[in-house]
């Protein structure tokens, strides 16, 4: 992305994935030469580009600059990036808990901090109306998993309607994979670490899904140990039903092959064999599980690839707006096909990062009916819109609200 300070201009390179811990500022002068680094090119190319760019024909210890920052740095498809990155997984593998990856910059580290921030979040819900209209029919919640800086109406909206007794239960957490593998779901044992406590894995209940999910299973997936989407709603958990509140953590990685040639999700063998494992130890646990999405919706402006500087409720986003509305509309009255088929129109140009969790949610959940409880589009920069909400389900066949 383009550098972040203005006394450094050029491009900004990080790695996602965590394996390397470096963040590089290439010049504005060298960006062109990463062009150079594509697997067909040679060390002779990438000092012709040089040449060209400094008008300078020595350039050979800039060109061994170059290349020996980028490889040191685990940016080149080399045995460097290899080594970090089968250490990273190895780590991730071997730890006996997934260690919080997002305290000090998404919510504080400090523990005291963390808890006063998230009480200020969930203040002024107040008494409910849906809680009380939904009572012991509640099964599920949806809620962002955007900075809760920037989301925390929509997660005050849906945590709000948990209660005391849903302590209990164990929370099935479908959740964005924004770097996972398509058709595939990523399950832990790992029990979460948060600067609010130890939560718990339900591990007999992930051993039984990872039996009989077939081959769509991740078990142990890496993307697990950076991904912020599951993160965001054990702390939210934890502050409202106590920190040793217990999970199943799952997941979803995009479905892309429907997406982009046609048909349904489960068209995919394994993806159907996953779907109704899912489905079958939802209706035989059902009494004890409470489900929740961790989910973004639309995803509009310079930062996503559009064109066009998205300002949240103006211009193309009362459009985005509309459409999100039709969307939910499908999932509220629990039909997947029909959301599955708004979703896929131009290929999902609205980006919806959780349109995978929801549609695992409809096909797996059973029959259900769902309110919109808060909805909103955020400026994540002053040119990039995302939006989300907070969302409620219940089991009945209406849900019907006081006033």
């Amino acid at each position: 992305m383009p550098s972040p300070a203005p006394d450094h201009p050029g491009l900004f390179i990080r790695d996602p994935f965590r394996y390397s811990d470096a963040m590089l500022i290439i010049p504005p002068v060298l960006v062109e030469c990463l062009e150079c680094f594509d697997g067909r090119q040679t060390d002779l190319d990438l000092r012709a580009v040089l040449v060209r760019l400094t008008n300078d024909l020595e350039v050979g210890q800039i060109a061994e600059h170059l290349i020996r920052t980028l490889s040191d740095a685990g940016f080149l498809e080399n045995q460097e990036f290899e080594r970090q990155r089968d250490q990273r997984r190895r780590e991730f593998a071997e730890s006996p808990v997934r260690l919080p990856a997002h305290a000090g910059s998404a919510y504080p580290a400090d523990p005291g901090e963390a808890r006063e921030v998230l009480r200020q979040y969930m203040d002024g819900a107040g008494p409910s109306l849906e809680k009380a209209a939904l009572g012991r029919d509640l099964f599920a919640i949806a809620a962002p998993h955007v900075s809760p800086s920037g989301g925390w109406r929509c997660y005050r909206a849906a945590y709000s309607l948990l209660r005391p007794e849903h302590a209990s239960r164990t929370f099935v957490i479908l959740a964005t994979s924004h770097y996972g593998q398509p058709e595939k779901f990523g399950l832990t044992r790992k029990p979460f670490v948060t600067p609010l406590g130890e939560s718990a894995t339900d591990v007999a209940l992930v051993d039984w899904l990872a039996a009989r999910g077939g081959s769509a299973v991740q078990m142990e997936d890496y993307c697990h140990s950076f991904e912020h989407t599951v993160e965001l709603q054990v702390v939210f958990l934890q502050q409202v039903l106590g920190p040793g509140v217990r999970i199943l953590p799952i997941l979803c990685g995009p479905y892309a092959r429907s997406m982009y040639r046609g048909g349904m999700p489960e068209d995919d063998g394994p993806v159907k064999q996953f779907l109704e494992a899912l489905g079958e130890l939802g209706e035989r646990e059902s009494s004890r599980l409470f489900w929740i999405l961790g989910v973004d919706m639309a995803h509009m402006g310079r930062r996503y690839g559009d064109e066009f500087q998205a300002l949240a409720g103006e211009g193309p986003m009362s459009e985005v707006g509309a459409r999100d509305e039709q969307r939910i509309g499908r999932i509220n009255a629990g039909d997947a096909a029909g959301f599955w088929d708004l979703t896929c129109q131009n290929r999902d140009d609205l980006k919806w990062c959780g349109s995978a969790p929801f549609y695992t949610f409809l096909k797996s959940a059973g029959a259900t009916q769902g309110k919109l409880l808060e909805y909103e589009q955020w400026n994540i920069d002053e040119a990039s819109v995302v939006s989300f909400a907070g969302m409620a389900f219940s089991k009945r066949s209406r849900i019907i609200l006081p006033g």
